[in-house]
């Protein structure tokens, strides 16, 4: 029987809710170098303080990357990635206010690889398939692409997982409306997604997050419960599905990706081709996670198993 999480009291909300709007403030009124450097401090606590995470992080790292990393780098790579974690939400209040600027493009250009090809790349896609559905690993900075898709004029609906702390959730909201993002709530999405397709704007999921409800995919030699939610609207929506990413750069820059659509075909059973199109697109994710696996979310339980549940093997 599932245990029923503890609910938060009232203070711990409270306080939670203090410390993340305190965070905010300073990010907002100190130089990018300094909000780099209070991630590194702030990934090293989690990454000291909280065994669990650390643990986790280590142990999955150890199974993705057992015969090509020591057990120095290994433990060298959950570090960082700790560190990628907070630089992940601080960085975006800095970098918010690029796309208000009448100079916004030019910036994007010299931070930026392959920038042009990329937006025509995903607009042209976007247009021709009158909206389809663009997923991204938690990788590098996932939290600056609805933004890019907003500044490059591809209306975007970002599907993410409600807190159990309202006060935050209210904070956090604010602040990705301000950035022009639209937000479905994850618990019972379906409907509203189907919706947003037939209305033709694009949909951004993060779909490498263990699922009870999910497909068992390998990912990086192991099986991983996956959702299938991506290739069910697909096939039902015939609507392309496009791997999308932006990374760091040790210069400063970013490294984005945009992937070749993954279509729907022609099939003789829907459930093999679900299979099929979440495959590929878990492929996608791994070959950017491998570049850059430091700024990979390795402390999620990613491969979690659940009891008296029959995964549906590909």
């Amino acid at each position: 029987m599932k245990k029923k999480r503890k609910k938060k009291s009232e203070l711990v909300k409270r306080i939670e809710y203090a410390a993340v709007y305190t965070l905010i403030l300073t990010a907002r009124a100190v130089p990018l170098g300094v909000v780099k450097a209070f991630s590194s401090i702030l990934g090293d606590m989690l990454f000291f303080l909280a065994k669990r995470r650390r643990t986790i992080a280590i142990e999955n790292l150890q199974q993705a990357f057992k015969e090509d990393k020591t057990e120095a780098e290994i433990r060298d790579l959950a570090r960082q990635s700790c560190r990628s974690f907070f630089l992940t939400f601080l960085e975006i209040i800095k970098i918010r206010y690029l796309f208000s600027r009448p100079d916004a493009v030019d910036r994007l250009k010299e931070q930026t690889k392959n920038v042009d090809e990329l937006f025509k790349k995903a607009k042209k896609i976007h247009d021709e398939s009158k909206g389809c559905i663009f997923v991204t690993p938690h990788i590098g900075n996932w939290e600056l692409l609805p933004h890019v898709s907003a500044f490059v004029g591809i209306p975007l609906a970002i599907v993410a997982r409600p807190l159990d702390n309202e006060y935050l959730e209210s904070l956090i909201f604010e602040n990705r409306v301000a950035g022009g993002q639209v937000l479905i709530p994850k618990k019972n999405a379906l409907f509203t997604l189907q919706k947003t397709l037939q209305k033709g704007t694009s949909i951004g999921m993060l779909p490498d997050q263990s699922t009870m409800k999910g497909l068992s995919i390998d990912f990086f030699g192991r099986p991983a419960t996956t959702t299938p939610v991506p290739a069910i609207l697909a096939i039902n929506y015939n609507r392309p599905i496009v791997v999308v990413a932006c990374c760091r750069m040790k210069d400063g820059g970013y490294d984005g990706f945009v992937s070749d659509p993954i279509f729907p075909g022609e099939y003789s059973s829907e459930k093999e081709e679900i299979i099929r199109i979440t495959k590929e697109v878990t492929h996608e994710m791994e070959i950017i996670i491998r570049k850059y696996p430091e700024q990979y979310l390795w402390m999620h339980n990613r491969w979690k198993t659940y009891k008296n549940k029959r995964a549906v093997m590909s």
